[in-house]
């Protein structure tokens, strides 16, 4: 006899009487989470009947505005579809009214119940199907730097690094790997694990990062890929609330410091094959590893200047890309060298990966891991082949060749037939043309710097 549809919600209100509401969330076009809060009692509808959201919440710009050049606003009567819970993702929200709040992920469904075209999550799981097809089975980890930064602006009206809570005193330098700087932050960072541990997210290790303020959080590897996007989502919720209830911000802004390190998302990759081995190993021990990655590598290689909108997304996704900061600025790969776009890490044969080092923290991860992919299948379909690996300094042997025009990341993207084949045609309408309406939003701001710099001497 299969369980009843609300089992899942009756046992978690059975094992939380304290929660009084629930969020029901959808992780729009830009990873930003929406939906609607319900009362505990009617929960278990939301699991028998769903609940409606406008197609056009996948229109919404960073502001919340609908863009209508995506054709799901008015053109098509702003129509509601049905959003189902993902199996798995109700849990407790600890940091939020005392622990009485809970959450909820959600998928929305086109009216013959399939999964809705221009949800990122969909898009994901069609390059999923497609490595499925070929026996495969992606093994992911993603790795996720962001900054706390102090509520009180500095006296420009900047945002400035936090007061340690240990000392009071603001942060100026790098401190990399400081565990010092963990032990001041130690209350924070501890709330986050219980939290994660809560919810049942899989964190793997935490670090102080390259700058002042700056934090890396890695999530454990796993062969369910949706599922540790959902984790990299709900994450980024969760370390946000977390800081508010320290009296700081948390943000996964790409570049929040003009001077300091940008905020990157890492994601390393394995495969597998039906028999659960790594296809990525080399049968002699080769630490480079087996055909099979390299023909990965190339196909990464061969898409990433094309697959460079989905992992800059934004405006100020661009300013990253700086030399000398560990941004990658070309297609390149190596071996354990953190200059390079994709980098071999050292390790033992049997765990051979790849770890892609060019997003940002802002990237949308399902969008990220569905590029990534994308790519992989297009080297392994072509049987392609890269280019011999980087030792050494990249930055000084590889020109840069990666875009850091938003309006340039958009027209390859747009030109991409493998990308476009990969990702669907109606996809990728709305998602251009969503970016290209924020863009023209964007290019509306005069900034202080122009005024500055021109006002007067031109």
């Amino acid at each position: 006899m299969s369980p009843h549809p609300a089992a899942e919600a009756r046992d978690f209100l059975a094992r939380h009487p304290e929660i009084e509401t629930v969020d029901l969330l959808i992780s729009d076009l830009n990873g930003v989470l929406r939906g609607k809060r319900v009362a505990r009692e009617n929960l278990e509808k939301a699991y028998t009947q769903g609940i409606n959201l406008p197609a056009s919440v996948y229109a919404l710009d960073i502001l919340g505005n609908t863009i209508e050049e995506t054709g799901l606003g008015l053109a098509s009567g702003d129509a509601d579809r049905v959003c189902r819970p993902l199996p798995g993702t109700l849990m407790p929200t600890p940091w939020r009214r005392q622990g009485r709040q809970a959450q909820l992920l959600m998928a929305m469904e086109e009216p013959d119940g399939t999964g809705f075209f221009a949800e990122p999550r969909r898009v994901l799981a069609r390059q999923l199907a497609r490595l499925a097809e070929r026996g495969l089975t992606p093994v992911v980890a993603v790795e996720m730097e962001f900054y706390l930064v102090d509520r009180e602006r500095d006296a420009a009206g900047g945002i400035q690094p936090p007061c340690s809570p240990a000392t009071g005193e603001r942060a100026h330098h790098s401190q990399l790997y400081s565990v010092g700087e963990l032990d001041e932050y130690a209350d924070f960072l501890g709330e986050v694990q219980a939290a994660a541990e809560a919810q049942g997210l899989p964190l793997d290790t935490m670090l102080k990062e390259c700058a002042p303020g700056q934090f890396e959080i890695t999530l454990k590897h796993g062969a369910d890929v949706l599922a540790a996007c959902d984790a990299a989502v709900l994450l980024k919720r969760l370390i946000k609330g977390v800081a508010q209830n320290h009296g700081v911000e948390a943000t996964f802004m790409a570049k929040p410091y003009g001077l300091e390190a940008g905020n990157g998302t890492h994601v390393h990759i394995s495969l597998l094959d039906a028999a659960g081995e790594n296809v990525f190993a080399d049968a002699e021990g080769d630490v480079l590893g087996s055909t099979t990655l390299k023909q990965a590598i190339a196909g990464l290689l061969a898409l990433m200047p094309a697959s460079v909108a989905l992992f800059a997304p934004n405006l100020n996704s661009f300013r990253r890309f700086q030399p000398g900061l560990y941004v990658p600025m070309a297609p390149t790969w190596g071996f354990d060298n953190r200059s390079v776009a994709i980098r071999i890490p050292s390790g033992p044969n049997a765990a051979r990966r790849l770890e892609h080092r060019v997003a940002g923290a802002d990237a949308n991860p399902y969008l990220l891991l569905a590029a990534l992919l994308a790519g992989i299948e297009h080297g392994l379909s072509g049987e392609l082949a890269p280019p011999p690996p980087i030792t050494g300094n990249a930055y000084d042997q590889v020109a840069t060749s990666l875009t850091n025009s938003w309006r340039q990341s958009l027209e390859l993207l747009e030109a991409s037939e493998p990308l476009g084949a990969a990702l669907g045609g109606n996809f990728l309408g709305v998602f251009l043309a969503n970016r290209r309406a924020e863009r023209d939003q964007a290019m509306q701001h005069v900034s202080r710097l122009e005024t500055d710099w021109y006002l007067r001497h031109v």
